[in-house]
């Protein structure tokens, strides 16, 4: 079990899913704070949520606000950042850059992009955790 977890993680930085933010993230976790990456990593899907939907409302209500848009894409990028989702990350970029041409089709292609890889990176760290759970 601990080679699957470990053969799993190295996937998710091969395939660029994961930048080196996650390991600062692990290395902070010790004896008394196990879990620390999985309830940091929780956090940001939970909080993500918010961020989605509200991007999805800001979408969805003409005349478009680009500066609320980017607005809501630079924290969701910055969440991203924080756990290291790299994927995420970049097709939060270029998200922004559209909403800097104030390109709404543009926009509303690359937010797309950013549920998809976003629900991608759910699914592969959910089973890494459980995997990691089972080896320990």
């Amino acid at each position: 079990m601990q080679r699957q977890a470990a053969s799993m993680k190295r996937n998710l930085f091969y395939q660029d899913y994961l930048d080196e933010q996650f390991n600062e993230l692990e290395e902070l976790q010790d004896d008394d704070n196990p879990n620390f990456v999985e309830e940091v990593v929780n956090l940001f899907f939970t909080d993500s949520v918010r961020l989605i939907r509200n991007v999805d409302l800001a979408l969805a209500n003409e005349p478009y606000n680009f500066g609320r848009l980017d607005d809501l894409m630079h924290q969701f990028k910055g969440s991203s950042s924080s756990i290291g989702a790299k994927r995420v990350k970049r097709e939060c970029s270029q998200f922004q850059q559209y909403c800097n041409e104030r390109n709404i089709d543009g926009c509303k292609r690359a937010f797309q992009g950013v549920k998809q890889e976003y629900a991608t990176l759910k699914t592969k760290l959910d089973a890494y955790f459980q995997a990691a759970r089972e080896a320990s």
